[in-house]
C-alpha cells in the first residue's frame, strides 16, 4: 500500500507569531528586538538567569533615572546595525511595551481596596511618619527620603521587577504603582469619619438597661459617637426624651437615630420570637442600613469600661477576608456549652458569643457564603431563612447559633478578639478563666442571664448600678469609682466578687483619663 496522503488537504502551516523577533528581559521584562544581545533598558545580557538577584546600586539608579527622566539616545547595540533601522524599530517597541505596562496598571487599579491596605507597610511605634522598609520593593531608609520622596507610602506590586532591591535603593515604577497609590489614598479619605458607630436592639422592658449601656459609651469615649437604636414603636418616644434630657455638654458627644423593628414580612413573627424578643434583628442590619459601611453591635446588657473607639480600632486588624469579629463563647472547653450540648455546627472549639460583634456591613452584603444546604454559595440575604428552616428545632440561643453555623462553614471570614472585650459571668463563676483580663483588666462587661437585675452575681450588678446612678457632670472618681469599690467589697464571698479587681482595673484608667481632660480644659 502506498502513502495515504490526501491530495486535497493542504499542509498544516504554523501561524505566524506576533512575538517573533523579540525577547523579554528576564530582569525588567522589557521587550527587546532579536538583534539586541543586551536589554536596551537595563543592560542585562540576553538569556541571563534571574534565580539569584544582583542588586547593584549603580545599575538600579540608572534604571530609575531612565524611568523618571526624559528619554535619551539609546546606545549602539551592534556596530553592523544602521542608525536608520534603529530609529524605525524603536518607536514600535516602546509603543508595545507601554501598552503592556498600561494593561498591568489597569489590572492593579481594579484590585480589591482592602487588599491594598494590607500591602501598605505598618508603622513602628516610634516612627515619626516615615515608612521603614518591612517588605520587598518599598522605600529605603529615612535619611534618603528627601531625595526619593516619590517612594513614600507605596504599596508592594509583585509585578514590579524591583521588588528584590536592597533597602537603600528605591526602584519604583510609577506607571505600575500610580493606580495603586491613588486607590489607597482615596480609601483613607473615605474612612475619615472619626465617629464610632454603635447599634443596639431593644424590646420589652429593656429601656433603662439600654440607656445605661449608652451612658457608659458616652462617659469614657473621647471621640464622637453615632447610635443606631432599633426599638419597638412604644419605646421610641421614651428613648428620644431620655437622650435629649442629658446635659447639653454630653449631647455634643453623640448623635442618634431610632429605627423600628423590621423583619421580612413572610416570616416576621418567627424571626421576632427567636430566642428573645427582637434579638435576631441584628441579622438584618446589613440589609436595613445599606449606606453604613461598619458598626459595632452590642446587646443591651453591655457596659463599656473604656472608650468605644478602642474596640472600634479592632477593625484595623481585619485582613482582606474578615467581615465580622466576635469573642469565643468559652476559653475553657471543659465548661463550654457548644462543644458539650450543641446539636448543630459551631465555630472553632467552643463556639462564639455574639453579645459584642464588629460588623463590616459592606463585606457582609457582598460575601458569597459556603453552606451545608446547597452546593451553591449564597449571599447574606439568601442564606438566613433557609438556615433557620433547617436548624430551628436544633438551636437554643437563636441568632447566635445561626452565626455559629455560618462561620463554621466560613471560618476565614471571622476575626476573633480576646475575652476581655466580652467579659461574662462564665469567666469568673467557675474561677477566673480569662487570661487577657487577668493581665489587662476587663474592657467590656457583658451581664448576660439578667445578672444586673438579680443577686446571683452581685459584682456585676454593682458595676451596673454605679454607672446607672452616676449623675452627669460630677467628679467620676468620687461619684462613680469610690462608691463602686465600696460595693465590690461586699461581694468577695462570690467567685466573681473575688475577681472584682479585674472589673475596676481598666475602669480606673478610663476615669483618670477623663478627669485629666476635664482638668486640662479648665
Amino acid at each position: 500500500m502506498g502513502d495515504k496522503k490526501s491530495p486535497t488537504r493542504p499542509k498544516r502551516q504554523s501561524k505566524p507569531s506576533s512575538d517573533d523577533g523579540y525577547w523579554d528581559c528576564s530582569v525588567c521584562t522589557f521587550r527587546n528586538s532579536a538583534e539586541a544581545f543586551k536589554c536596551m533598558m537595563c543592560d542585562v545580557r540576553k538569556g541571563t538567569s534571574t534565580r539569584k538577584p544582583r542588586p547593584v546600586s549603580q545599575l538600579v539608579a540608572q534604571q530609575v533615572n531612565q524611568q523618571f527622566a526624559p528619554p535619551t539616545h539609546l546606545k549602539k547595540e551592534r556596530k553592523e546595525k544602521s542608525e536608520k533601522d534603529k530609529s524605525d524599530k524603536e518607536p514600535a517597541l516602546k509603543k508595545k511595551s507601554h501598552k503592556k505596562i498600561s494593561q498591568l496598571a489597569s489590572t492593579l487599579e481594579h484590585r480589591d481596596e482592602w487588599n491594598l491596605k494590607e500591602q501598605i507597610p505598618e508603622r513602628s511605634s516610634h516612627d515619626t511618619g516615615h515608612l521603614l522598609r518591612e517588605r520587598p520593593g518599598l522605600a529605603g531608609p529615612r535619611d534618603r527620603e528627601e531625595e526619593l520622596d516619590r517612594c513614600k507610602s507605596l504599596s508592594v506590586s509583585y509585578w514590579n521587577p524591583y521588588w528584590r532591591l536592597p533597602a537603600d535603593v528605591c526602584g519604583v515604577n510609577c506607571l505600575w504603582e500610580s493606580a495603586v497609590r491613588e486607590r489607597s489614598f482615596s480609601a483613607v479619605k473615605e474612612n475619615s469619619d472619626e465617629r464610632s458607630h454603635l447599634a443596639v436592639v431593644a424590646c420589652g422592658p429593656r429601656l433603662e438597661e439600654t440607656l445605661t449601656m449608652l451612658k457608659s459609651a458616652v462617659l469614657f469615649s473621647k471621640k464622637p459617637l453615632h447610635f443606631y437604636i432599633f426599638a419597638e414603636d412604644d419605646l421610641h418616644d421614651s428613648f428620644r426624651n431620655a437622650l435629649e434630657s442629658w446635659p447639653r455638654t454630653v449631647q455634643t458627644k453623640f448623635t442618634f437615630k431610632i429605627y423600628p423593628i423590621t423583619f421580612p414580612k413572610e416570616n416576621a413573627k418567627e424571626w421576632k420570637k427567636l430566642f428573645k424578643p427582637c434579638a435576631s434583628q441584628r441579622l438584618f442590619l446589613p440589609l436595613i442600613l445599606k449606606d453604613v459601611d461598619s458598626l459595632v453591635y452590642v446587646d443591651t446588657d453591655i457596659l463599656f469600661l473604656q472608650p468605644v473607639e478602642d474596640i472600634w480600632s479592632l477593625f484595623s486588624q481585619f485582613n482582606s477576608s474578615h467581615l465580622a469579629a466576635m469573642a469565643p463563647e468559652h476559653e475553657e472547653p471543659r465548661i463550654g456549652w457548644y462543644n458539650r450540648f450543641a446539636r448543630h455546627p459551631y465555630y472553632g472549639k467552643t463556639g462564639i458569643n455574639s453579645g459584642v460583634m464588629l460588623m463590616n456591613m459592606t463585606r457582609l452584603r457582598e460575601k458569597i457564603f459556603k453552606n451545608d444546604m446547597t452546593p451553591v454559595a449564597l449571599q447574606w440575604e439568601e442564606i438566613l431563612m433557609p438556615l433557620l428552616q433547617k436548624y430551628k428545632l436544633n438551636i437554643t440561643w437563636g441568632d447566635q447559633d445561626l452565626l455559629n453555623i455560618i462561620f463554621h462553614h466560613n471560618p476565614e471570614s471571622l476575626y476573633v478578639f480576646p475575652c476581655q472585650w466580652n467579659y461574662r459571668p462564665d469567666h469568673c463563676i467557675y474561677g477566673s478563666n480569662c487570661q487577657q483580663a487577668e493581665h489587662e483588666g476587663v474592657f467590656v462587661l457583658h451581664g448576660n442571664r439578667g445578672v444586673y437585675h438579680d443577686d446571683k452575681q452581685p459584682a456585676f450588678r454593682a458595676v451596673y448600678e454605679a454607672i446607672r446612678k452616676y449623675p452627669f457632670g460630677e467628679n467620676m472618681e468620687t461619684s462613680l469609682l469610690q462608691p463602686l469599690e465600696e460595693s465590690l467589697l461586699t461581694t468577695t464571698h462570690t467567685y466573681c466578687g473575688r475577681a472584682s479587681h479585674l472589673l475596676t482595673k481598666r475602669l480606673k484608667q478610663s476615669v483618670m483619663s477623663v478627669q485629666q481632660d476635664i482638668t486640662w480644659r479648665r
